[in-house]
């Protein structure tokens, strides 16, 4: 049997695992998508006329062409981004039947992932502490700003502002110019992966023991782990951290991204063999016995002068032909591509991070695929991201064994939409 054979017949990591998504925006969803995309069953909670936040969150959105009107004038990008695998369920859980029936859903899931402010979720009864009692099995996850514990757990946590306080901004942008938050809100997308890789051990943890745990997940600890060798250095130092650096690096040269004729590239001459060859290519062999630029050492000092006739020589072709030139150097290079050049790039389409699927109020779109391949299995867009409400009535039915009348009965209460 081909490998390909063997994954159409191989479960997902995630089968039979089934996650209740009490999470809206970008960190919440981020990670629960993960847990989607390896096979668990995702029914996602959704206010039931408002839904998630970034359900309006557009333009762009991709529009309705099934005749049918709705409140919003199609599927915003930015929910669609992050909900491929999941079932909407619309419902209200400010009244008691709501709650009840959540506390119903607790006890047919395994994961509950919410990202409410600490201490919320208690007048619903919908805490830890109390769903915990409903089910000892689950695996709760709460991911919040600044965390359950400490001075700023109070505060609302969004990522440009954890960037700003957790030192990622300061450290981001051109050496002289202001600091920037990063181009994608990366502090949530590290907190949701950070939460599904806890999801993941506690229900490993659970194998053993039979209970679940609470996960306490926050932007601000997993921005500040974040940090890396930066935070590194400025614990081993004692000193401060040398600021901003554009696309260059602090300590190789050259190591960065230069003007070309038409746009930008980025060349990596990170040791002296690689430094030679960029000399090489660009046709300054001499630049590699130059007494400035011998070493990494001098090229540091030096910077800022091979850095600028390093650009002069780039500056003469257009990215393409350097391209051209570079290939097949063993020298790390790249073109600058906007976002249209990558989605559209052929590694990229030859690693199919590019999926088609059929939407079915929207029509044929193409969303991101998910990255990490399996031999064993084979995680992907199984199913398009939800419209409000879309499921409902196959959740309350198959899952809770509601009638027909009962879910027409909370329709009209205006408890489930």
């Amino acid at each position: 049997m081909s490998q390909v054979d063997k994954k159409t017949v191989e479960k997902l990591p995630l089968a039979g695992i089934r996650v209740l998504d009490m999470t809206r925006v970008l960190a919440g969803p981020y990670c629960t998508q993960i847990l989607g995309d390896l096979g668990a069953e995702i029914i996602k909670i959704e206010h039931p006329t408002r839904g998630d936040d970034t359900r309006s969150w557009g333009p762009p959105d991709a529009p309705y062409i099934d005749g049918v009107e709705r409140q919003f004038p199609g599927e915003s990008a930015y929910y669609l981004s992050v909900n491929r695998n999941k079932k909407s369920l619309g419902l209200s859980f400010n009244n008691p039947t709501g709650i009840s029936i959540l506390h119903k859903l607790v006890q047919k899931c395994d994961v509950l992932v919410e990202n409410y402010l600490p201490g919320s979720l208690a007048k619903y009864k919908l805490d830890y502490a109390t769903v915990s009692q409903l089910n000892p099995s689950l695996v709760y996850a709460s991911v919040t700003g600044y965390g359950q514990t400490g001075p700023y757990s109070d505060r609302a946590g969004y990522d440009v502002m954890v960037e700003a306080e957790m030192g990622l901004m300061h450290i981001t942008g051109e050496r002289d110019g202001p600091p920037v938050k990063v181009g994608v809100a990366v502090t949530d997308l590290t907190t949701g992966m950070y939460t599904a890789i806890g999801v993941l051990a506690a229900l490993y943890a659970r194998r053993e023991t039979g209970l679940g745990q609470w996960i306490d997940a926050s932007l601000s600890d997993c921005q500040v782990a974040g940090l890396a060798n930066i935070a590194s250095s400025a614990l081993i130092s004692g000193k401060k951290d040398s600021g901003r650096w554009g696309t260059a690096h602090a300590s190789v040269v050259p190591y960065r991204a230069y003007k070309t004729k038409d746009t930008n590239i980025a060349v990596g001459g990170c040791n002296d063999r690689l430094y030679g060859i960029l000399c090489d290519k660009i046709g300054k062999p001499e630049w590699k016995t130059d007494s400035r630029f011998v070493t990494n050492a001098l090229r540091v000092k030096n910077r800022d002068t091979l850095d600028r006739i390093i650009e002069d020589e780039l500056k003469t072709k257009a990215t393409q032909e350097w391209l051209d030139i570079f290939e097949g150097s063993g020298m790390p290079y790249a073109a600058v591509n906007d976002i249209q050049g990558t989605i559209n790039h052929e590694h990229v389409l030859a690693r199919n991070m590019i999926e088609k699927v059929d939407h079915p109020a929207c029509g044929p779109m193409k969303l991101v695929n998910h990255p990490v391949k399996y031999s064993r299995a084979e995680p992907k867009i199984r199913s398009p991201p939800p419209m409000l409400g879309e499921h409902t009535d196959e959740v309350l039915r198959e899952l809770l064994d509601f009638s027909e009348d009962d879910i027409q009965d909370l329709r009209e209460q205006k408890t489930v939409a």
